[in-house]
């Protein structure tokens, strides 16, 4: 009989941490909510949620160390999942009402506005995922996930010229215009939508991220 795999949703203040927790037991993870350092990078997998603005998560990850916790698992190749706020975080900078907060940094790319004719993107759509995508295996192309956002990303930036670095895998979503829906980059994966309200299909997900720790 397999061990649980352990994972650390990280409780910064910012995110949707209950539901994210039950959505994780579901699927068989042993699941622990705690904004420690240690515990967080003890973890098989750790989860960042994030909800709200983009500044005021920073801050509190940066508060809380997240920043160090990220940067410190995937340094050592180490499992991490942002969802919503918690994937706009690890690009560069975010943009919110004129005013630009640096992010992680860990993909090149800036988080704006939808430019859609209703925002925010509330409700239930459908990605563009890679064939050989590992986050979406089992999934049809007509699955649909629940999204809640504003901003996010609507350039993909990184450039990966090395024959012996695997190129990230770039899930895209439509409101209005093309965005980013999900990223998959070695131990660092994220989803602008939330699986963890996504009945069915987000526990699949989860399954598939749980899998991959």
């Amino acid at each position: 009989m397999s061990t649980a795999k352990k994972v650390v949703v990280f409780d910064y203040g910012f995110g949707n941490v209950r539901s994210a927790e039950r959505a994780l037991a579901r699927v068989g993870a042993d699941v622990e909510i705690t904004g420690d350092y240690d515990r967080a990078m003890a973890a098989d997998g750790l989860l960042v949620p994030g909800v709200g603005a983009f500044a005021a998560c920073m801050r509190g990850l940066t508060a809380a160390r997240g920043d160090w916790v990220v940067g410190r698992r995937l340094a050592g190749g180490r499992p991490v999942m942002g969802i919503c706020v918690g994937m706009q975080v690890l690009f560069s900078r975010g943009i919110e009402h004129g005013e630009q907060a640096e992010g992680l940094d860990e993909w090149p790319g800036t988080v704006g506005p939808l430019k859609a004719d209703v925002v925010p993107h509330m409700g239930w759509n459908t990605v563009e995922a890679p064939a050989d995508s590992r986050l979406f295996a089992g999934l049809d192309a007509d699955t649909r996930y629940y999204f809640v956002h504003s901003y996010a990303v609507r350039d993909w930036e990184l450039e990966t010229h090395s024959k012996t670095m695997r190129a990230p895998k770039v899930t895209w979503a439509t409101h209005g215009e093309r965005f980013v829906a999900a990223v998959e980059n070695g131990p660092l994966w994220a989803t602008q939508f939330h699986p963890e309200k996504s009945g069915d299909a987000g526990a699949q997900l989860l399954t598939n991220w749980i899998e991959s720790l």
